[in-house]
């Protein structure tokens, strides 16, 4: 006996419930750019997806553009809020308009359903679909109270790696989540550090999150040729990051990911020795009381966000010997900058003069210490060409400030200085920390700066040496060159006066060009 359409229907709406890859496939329609309204057919990868889903509470997903994860997630969503009752479903993304598309993408799919598989709405707009079963999905930008007040069955992050103040959004949402609810956060990367880094590493480490990599491969109708012609269209960095899965080479960072990847592996050490009062002042050798030092400092704000560090630099290696970074007291950190200049064969003292640096700078000054860098107030940054032409290392210290003044017209400088320095690989970096702030330090616009909730202290000091340190080489090599040419003309010099013997008995008779004349008048 034939079943009736009534029994039929029963019967796939139970299918349809069961297994959301059957649902999808079958019933489900979706907007392809190029093929336009065609069922959602989903590849072997999708659907090995959408197991994890299931199988998974909270999920991070890395993922290769264009692979249809926001698609999946969309229609994951309207399974979600079909077949069960009072699902809240949030979409947060970079701006409102992203976040949108995936709620529109939910609403396509509901609408091109068979009637006897929609469910009946109470409201149906650009941000959100309400149905009569009490489920919902709503669409919001990113903001710091984006889900505070939710109580979310689902929360789902899309291009997590591009949100500004996600960390805070997550605490918010976190809370709402806690009677059960799921996560799924999704991104391309964008170099290390960020919320969705921190969150990937997680996942590999097996710390509540569970890690999906789909890389650009794992797509069917994708081959090497389709991968060249992005390169093409994107650029090598951007193509990098859109496709290939890869923390380090994508991202803003100041200094190339994989260069840093390669100092890591070069250069950095473990110290030999560490000392000062919290064991922050790391040594990677002993001082060589043959070789010139700089040592560098940038000081805390004193506010408790920020580290006071200092680095001492090998001048003509250009090798990073010692670093610290730590919080200590302005009189203490004077102190220990006095000490550890004059332990690295009194180095040349180098200390960032804005606000609370003065009083780090005048421990120095009490202490009388010798070798502190001056900058010339006309240009409050140390220009060695203009230092040479005006022989501002010949005046007058009244005419100098101490320390280094890092203002708008020099910061650039010191960055372009790391920059240039660092892409020729000349520095070599020894420490750890100094490589981990360096993959947090990005350009934000045009000012290079640490990421949210990272510090650059390390890295501004670090900077700034290599800029120091080439202005100190150029003026030590003048020094050198004028006493050198000084003791070439002294060398030379036959004398200014001739005497014969007959002047020789009169002491008082020279020579003027005029003859003779007797200079006893001046007696």
């Amino acid at each position: 006996m034939a079943k009736s359409i009534k029994e039929l229907i029963s019967e796939e709406y139970i299918k349809c419930a069961k297994d959301p890859v059957y649902f999808f496939k079958k019933y489900c329609y979706i907007q392809h750019p190029k093929r336009g309204k065609i069922l959602f057919n989903l590849f072997e990868f999708q659907e090995d997806v959408m197991g994890e889903f299931d199988k998974h509470r909270f999920n991070v997903i890395l993922k290769s553009r264009q692979l249809g994860i926001s698609t999946l997630s969309a229609g994951y969503s309207l399974w979600l809020m079909l077949f069960h009752e009072d699902k809240n479903v949030l979409v947060i993304a970079t701006k409102q308009e992203v976040a949108k598309n995936l709620v529109t993408k939910v609403r396509y799919m509901h609408e091109n359903l068979p009637s006897w598989l929609r469910g009946d709405t109470e409201e149906d707009n650009k941000l959100s679909l309400r149905l009569k079963n009490g489920s919902t999905i709503k669409a919001t930008s990113a903001s710091g109270d984006a889900g505070r007040s939710e109580a979310l069955s689902m929360l789902i992050i899309d291009e997590a790696g591009f949100i500004k103040g996600i960390d805070e959004i997550w605490a918010a949402a976190q809370s709402t989540l806690s009677t059960g609810g799921k996560a799924i956060v999704l991104s391309t990367p964008n170099g290390v550090g960020n919320f969705f880094h921190k969150t990937w590493l997680k996942g590999e480490e097996g710390d509540g999150w569970n890690p999906i990599k789909l890389h650009w491969s794992v797509h069917p109708e994708r081959n090497e040729k389709w991968r060249k012609e992005q390169t093409q269209l994107l650029g090598e960095k951007m193509a990098a990051q859109e496709c290939d899965c890869d923390f380090i080479s994508s991202g803003y960072t100041v200094v190339d990911g994989q260069l840093l990847k390669w100092y890591e592996e070069t250069h950095v050490q473990e110290p030999i020795a560490t000392g000062g009062f919290d064991g922050n002042y790391w040594m990677w050798q002993h001082p060589n009381y043959t070789k010139d030092y700089i040592v560098v400092a940038d000081v805390a704000r004193g506010d408790g966000a920020d580290y006071s560090a200092f680095h001492v630099i090998d001048v003509e290696n250009v090798e990073q010997v010692a670093e610290y970074k730590g919080k200590i007291e302005t009189k203490h950190y004077g102190n220990m900058l006095v000490n550890v200049a004059t332990e690295w064969n009194d180095a040349l003292l180098v200390i960032e003069n804005a606000n609370i640096g003065w009083a780090v700078i005048q421990e120095a000054i009490d202490r009388n210490y010798k070798n502190l860098y001056y900058s010339y107030k006309e240009f409050g940054y140390v220009d060695e060409d203009i230092h040479l032409q005006k022989a501002y290392d010949l005046k007058d210290k009244s005419q100098m400030v101490p320390g280094f003044s890092m203002t708008s017209r020099t910061r650039p400088l010191v960055i372009s200085k790391l920059d240039t320095y660092t892409r020729e690989r000349v520095p070599i970096i020894r420490s750890k920390r100094l490589i981990d702030e360096l993959f947090t330090f990005i350009w934000n616009g045009s000012r290079a700066e640490a990421q949210q909730g990272y510090n650059d202290d390390l890295v501004i000091s670090f900077s700034t040496s290599l800029w120091v340190r080439d202005t100190a080489l150029k003026l030590r090599q003048q020094g050198i060159e004028l006493n050198r040419r000084a003791l070439s003309l002294t060398s030379k010099n036959t004398g200014v006066f001739k005497t014969t013997p007959q002047q020789a008995k009169d002491s008082w008779r020279m020579k003027t060009g005029r003859g003779d004349e007797d200079l006893s008048w001046l007696l």
